[in-house]
């Protein structure tokens, strides 16, 4: 049985703003230039967990993964290229530390979208990112005794982060949302492919 980068009709997927064909490349175009703009706006808060659950809900696992990689390279070569994130072990480490951090979201997020109920699309993508959240944010601070930045998880910036990586979310299932609602010929044909 051969594998497929495309997610099929009668699946958990939430997302559908484009044909299936086409969400690997949307769902990457999307991410990444959402990254690239939280990259400068926010440096090191980039929203993680939403990307993570916006490429769960419209990708199958793998895709996903590659996707939010796909992100993540955007987010640190804008960060050493451009915004010269000093090059030294610590801030490198901690560049693989928030990749690896931000694929395990990803993988959190669609393990919840499939054990959640189909319907109630938007209740089911902010429990999902509840999840992958705190996946994302543990992971980071179990790596605190090794790099430090213990005082980076303070309950004022954790919930700051957390309010904004919900914004991000909102923000990004809006996008697709409007690009289904521009191309209803699209979505029919999405949703029955």
């Amino acid at each position: 049985m051969a594998l497929s980068i495309l997610p099929s009709g009668g699946d958990r997927f939430r997302l559908h703003p484009v044909a299936p064909r086409l969400a690997p490349i949307f769902c990457f175009a999307l991410l990444t230039a959402s990254c690239a703009l939280a990259s400068f706006a926010f440096a090191c808060a980039t929203p993680f967990a939403a990307f993570a659950v916006v490429a769960a809900a419209m990708l199958p696992q793998r895709p996903a993964l590659l996707v939010v990689t796909g992100a993540w390279l955007v987010n640190q070569t804008i960060g050493f290229g451009v915004l010269h994130y000093p090059v030294d072990v610590g801030t490198i480490a901690w560049g693989f530390v928030i990749g690896a951090a931000a694929l395990l979201a990803t993988a959190a997020s669609s393990t919840v979208l499939g054990l959640l109920p189909q319907g109630r699309t938007p209740l089911m993508l902010a429990i999902t990112l509840v999840a992958a959240y705190g996946i994302y944010e543990l992971a980071l601070l179990a790596t605190t005794p090794f790099l430090g930045g213990e005082g980076a998880f303070t309950a004022a910036i954790v919930t700051r982060i957390g309010l904004t990586t919900a914004v991000w979310l909102a923000g990004l299932v809006a996008i697709c949302e409007i690009v289904r609602l521009v191309d209803p010929a699209g979505r029919e044909r999405a949703m029955s492919a």
